[in-house]
């Protein structure tokens, strides 16, 4: 019988491609933008908001209006409060109809769980952003409530290991005896596999290449079938 029991999760750019559809998205914004009368290029206001997201973080509240700020235009009337009202709409717009996670996830989650494996997340970001994000995508119940780990919920960022720890305190469970699941060789296979975890780097949308570093995992995937088929060859699980 496998010593593996769980089988935990990162969310972005690993179980859904977050960082092109925050990019779609934030075109799509900035589309609205120009349209409802901020007379400036469309590539320049694309440019001017990639650098304001990149100085503020993703979690500023108040994006758009730093963008018109900082393009210091004359917006010939129109009221500031529609303009970034309708980057807003359409940003989220762009997330009803666009955020779904990879075909593969949920497939695999559904016989993870059938399995007897528990699945969760150990995930980056704030609170109600990451859980907003799990709602939408429909992967609650593919999870155990017991095992989603928010690192601002925590309290701990990654990648400090405390994170990881605090995950394997609270299931119980050794270090040995989990899969971590991640996308960033620096935030989530170096911590994951300096405990002992078993560490699998997902490349399908990484925004690294672990050739590039200096960190090795136990195993690396560009997708979830050859996920599948480590779980099922190396480990007697699927």
């Amino acid at each position: 019988m496998s010593s593996l029991r769980a089988v935990l999760f990162d969310i972005d750019d690993t179980l859904v491609a977050t960082s092109s559809f925050a990019a779609l998205a934030r075109r799509n914004a900035a589309a609205a933008m120009v349209k409802a009368g901020l007379d400036v290029p469309l590539e320049d206001v694309v440019r001017e908001l990639s650098e304001v997201i990149a100085e503020f973080s993703s979690n500023y509240d108040h994006h758009f209006d730093k963008l018109i700020q900082r393009l210091d235009v004359d917006l010939g009337g129109k009221n500031q409060a529609l303009v970034v009202a309708a980057g807003v709409v359409a940003y989220h717009d762009t997330k009803f109809k666009e955020l779904r996670p990879f075909n593969d996830v949920i497939p695999l989650l559904t016989d993870l769980r059938a399995a007897g494996v528990l699945t969760g997340i150990i995930t980056h970001g704030w609170t109600v952003k990451q859980a907003e994000k799990l709602i939408r995508l429909k992967l609650v119940p593919h999870f155990d409530p017991r095992a989603i780990f928010i690192s601002d919920q925590i309290g701990i960022s990654k990648p400090n290991p405390k994170l990881y720890q605090t995950a394997l305190r609270t299931l119980g469970l050794e270090p040995g005896e989990v899969m971590y699941v991640g996308d960033s060789p620096a935030h989530d296979v170096a911590p994951a596999k300096s405990l002992g975890m078993i560490s699998v780097f997902s490349s399908r949308a990484s925004r690294y290449k672990i050739e590039e570093t200096d960190v090795v995992p136990d195993h690396s995937v560009a997708d979830f079938g050859e996920l599948r088929e480590i779980l099922a060859n190396q480990y007697g699980i699927l």
